[in-house]
């Protein structure tokens, strides 16, 4: 899992970074606005820590645009009290929203929320631990590659949704891959081969979509 820290207090930026690396996230840090969306654009973000109040580019800014190009959650950090400034902080895409002071501990128990890795899905025959990075099919773990198992995380996280060559090859292999399409269909192909054929439910002209999920 990526994530992306962007703060001008670099204390705090160093106090995030060494919590997330504690708990085995791969972190990325930024100074401003602009660096973050450089970031971003350069690396597949799963999720984006936004301070508010920030040089070049504010976190609000920042938060709009991740949310144009992607599904990354985003959590907006502030010093800002009102509950106006939540509102349109929620308003602009975000998905949680913290006041500071906080406790570290609350903002990565929040965090793990937003992008589910402390969660456990099941899909048929099929579990799938975000915590482990695992995928099991009748209790016996799977040997899916790094790819793989990103698409179907990235499966997971839009259940319901119809997904199209373009937008998988965005959000699994990032902004700047310039690949064939077709690298979707193989991926596919090759990950239906392991989980089982009637999982990921393709959409002739269209894309892929996961079915329902059970509760």
């Amino acid at each position: 899992m990526n994530i992306l820290i962007a703060d001008d207090e670099l204390s705090m930026l160093k106090i995030l970074q060494a919590y997330f690396k504690k708990d085995g996230y791969n972190v990325f840090t930024a100074k401003d606005g602009e660096e973050a969306l450089d970031i971003f654009y350069n690396n597949k973000i799963d999720l984006a820590v936004l301070d508010w109040m920030m040089p070049k580019k504010d976190g609000i800014q920042v938060c709009s645009e991740i949310k144009k190009q992607s599904n990354a959650k985003v959590l907006i950090l502030t010093a800002k009290s009102q509950n106006e400034d939540e509102l349109n902080a929620l308003n602009y895409g975000a998905d949680e929203y913290i006041r500071k002071p906080f406790d570290p501990r609350v903002l990565i128990l929040r965090a793990k929320k937003l992008i589910g890795t402390d969660e456990t899905l099941s899909i048929r025959d099929l579990k799938i631990d975000f915590k482990s990075n695992k995928v099991y099919k009748d209790s016996k773990e799977l040997n899916l590659t790094k790819k793989e198992l990103e698409l179907i995380k990235c499966l997971v996280d839009n259940k319901g949704i119809i997904l199209s060559r373009e937008k998988l090859l965005k959000l699994v292999w990032g902004m700047d891959y310039f690949g064939d399409d077709r690298t979707v269909d193989t991926h596919i192909r090759r990950l239906r081969a392991k989980i089982g054929e009637n999982v990921i439910t393709t959409h002739r002209g269209i894309g892929y979509s996961l079915e329902k999920i059970n509760d």
